[in-house]
């Protein structure tokens, strides 16, 4: 059985799998944080703040801290960290689990136009709408930088990196929402097009509701590929399957 656990974290599954881990005898939980959010919850366990120094300094790392398993439960588009893991991981000869909450799913009234990219959404937004609202994180707004005849309302929970549209207003905001609040921003602000990550889980997704009821598309941003080999399990109790702890204290 592992005992000491790296979870790199973020995520509200990661949270719950360090408050699991802790409370079993004999097994240590540390989580790591990219240190992107001001002010993160309270975690159970260890916590440490801060890079590795890609996939070189995390094998360093769990070399070090004689880390038994690594447990990837970072937000879905973490793309580089989760290749990091699985490179240092085999570095290691450590197993290693990526905890991905299931993504969104489009029903048969909604307006869905996926893509792969934040590029790929800038490009099909013009033909979409004027009034966007934008819920793609903090990072990554250079991508809708040049749509000058667009008016943006940005939505994330720390505020934004510029470069920014330039036609654009912030709202700084963490979920959970619920469908009529986000019915009521959709209608405050006329917004006729929505740009979203497929993120998964229910924190976020009443934006997709409201869309749906009022008749107004969403572009959804497909989550990058899993590193080859790598398979994700979709809850808590998959991961300590995986690392052969029973779910039930």
């Amino acid at each position: 059985m592992a005992s000491h656990i790296l979870v790199l974290g973020g995520t509200t599954e990661a949270r719950e799998l360090a408050a699991e881990l802790a409370a079993r005898p004999g097994v240590r939980v540390t989580t790591s944080l990219a240190g992107r959010v001001s002010r993160p919850g309270a975690l159970a366990g260890d916590v440490r703040i801060g890079g590795f120094g890609g996939a070189e300094g995390l094998a360093a790392w769990l070399r070090e801290h004689r880390v038994d398993a690594v447990v990837d439960a970072t937000h879905p588009f973490a793309e580089s960290i989760t290749a990091n893991a699985a490179r240092a991981a085999t570095a290691t000869g450590l197993p290693v689990v990526v905890l991905r909450r299931p993504g969104w799913r489009p029903g048969p009234r909604d307006r869905w136009h996926p893509v792969d990219s934040l590029a790929e959404a800038a490009d099909v937004l013009p033909g979409l709408g004027r009034r966007v609202l934008l819920t793609t994180g903090r990072l990554g707004l250079a991508a809708f930088a040049h749509l000058a005849q667009l008016h943006f309302v940005v939505r994330s929970v720390e505020p934004p990196e510029p470069p920014m549209p330039p036609d654009a207003e912030v709202l700084l905001a963490r979920g959970p929402f619920t469908v009529a609040d986000e019915a009521a921003l959709l209608r405050a602000h006329r917004i006729d097009v929505v740009v979203t990550k497929d993120s998964g889980g229910a924190a976020t997704a009443a934006k997709l509701t409201a869309a749906r009821e009022a008749g107004v598309p969403v572009v959804v941003v497909r989550r990058p590929r899993l590193p080859d080999g790598v398979r994700a399990v979709p809850d808590v109790g998959g991961v300590l399957e995986r690392l052969g702890l029973s779910p039930e204290r």
